[in-house]
């Protein structure tokens, strides 16, 4: 058997787990293996996987990834570069590991790590510590998932400042439902100075906290599956493969800051007012 890293930009995709009528990044996947010839068409790839299939996470709508895990029996000439060859520049598969057989990508984690990079210029970033260490350790999160088992959990949480961002990393051996994005939402409370820290004792307690108090989870675009992680299992890098996915993501960010500088200008403007002057960017070139 093989495991496969898998990056994605998952703002596209209506989440990872194939969905008979969206676009999903699974159902991207088993197209390609169709493709590749490893299923066979005629069963379709929307039900059809390969054997000893399963990935390490089902990512929701608009989440992306650094190091999806997918594994299955795959024929030795199926590398990184190989797989790519019938993906989209949105999916990127750029290390692999021969596992052993039985090897199941969903249950042999030992643990999850994601990264919400949020943007927080004017937070308060003691106030967010405050909040991850009272998160920290084992928890009964029933609060902060729609999950009704499974939601102890021992978990790690730490923020580190890049700039305007605050990128906040949690680990686990797995997570319920939408809990990180919950996580995130209850800390940026916090760090905006729009709730107390106490508040998140509470969440943390055991008795059920209200709908109207509830904690809405926090918006999907900016989160990341950094790692899953596996005992004795060491992934090896493909050069090539690496660096087409340095570059085709490097292409999508390039595209997202474009965007991000049209609206941002729009934005700008407005805040001028109707009468302000319009043509503050500096020309360039001659007009002669």
């Amino acid at each position: 058997m093989r495991a496969f890293r898998v990056a994605y930009d998952g703002r596209e995709y209506a989440g990872f787990q194939r969905q008979p009528h969206a676009r999903t990044v699974e159902g991207t996947l088993l197209r390609a293996l169709a493709k590749h010839g490893i299923l066979d068409r005629g069963e379709g790839p929307t039900h059809a996987t390969p054997p000893g299939y399963a990935a390490a996470g089902r990512t929701d709508a608009g989440v992306s990834a650094l190091a999806q895990t997918v594994a299955f029996e795959a024929p030795p000439w199926l590398t990184p570069r190989a797989f790519n060859g019938q993906l989209p520049g949105s999916i990127r598969v750029w290390a692999a590991a021969d596992v052993r057989e039985g090897f199941h990508a969903t249950h042999d984690a030992v643990e999850r790590t994601y990264r919400y990079h949020l943007y927080a210029p004017a937070i308060d970033d003691d106030r967010v510590r405050d909040a991850l260490t009272r998160l920290s350790g084992e928890h009964d999160f029933h609060n902060l998932t729609s999950d009704e088992t499974g939601t102890v959990r021992n978990l790690t949480a730490t923020a580190t400042r890049a700039g305007d961002l605050l990128v906040i990393e949690l680990s686990a051996g797995g997570f319920p439902r939408a809990l990180v994005r919950r996580v995130v939402s209850a800390v940026r409370a916090v760090g905006r100075g729009t709730t107390e820290p106490a508040r998140i004792d509470r969440l943390l307690a055991a008795e059920p906290v209200p709908g109207e108090l509830g904690v809405p989870p926090a918006p999907a675009e900016p989160l990341v599956l950094w790692n899953a992680a596996y005992d004795g299992v060491t992934f090896e890098t493909d050069p090539e493969a690496a660096e087409s996915a340095r570059v085709a993501f490097g292409e999508r960010h390039r595209d997202a800051r474009h965007a991000a500088a049209a609206t941002g200008a729009i934005r700008d403007r407005l805040a001028r007012g109707e009468n302000a002057d319009g043509g503050e960017a500096r020309t360039v070139g001659s007009s002669s």
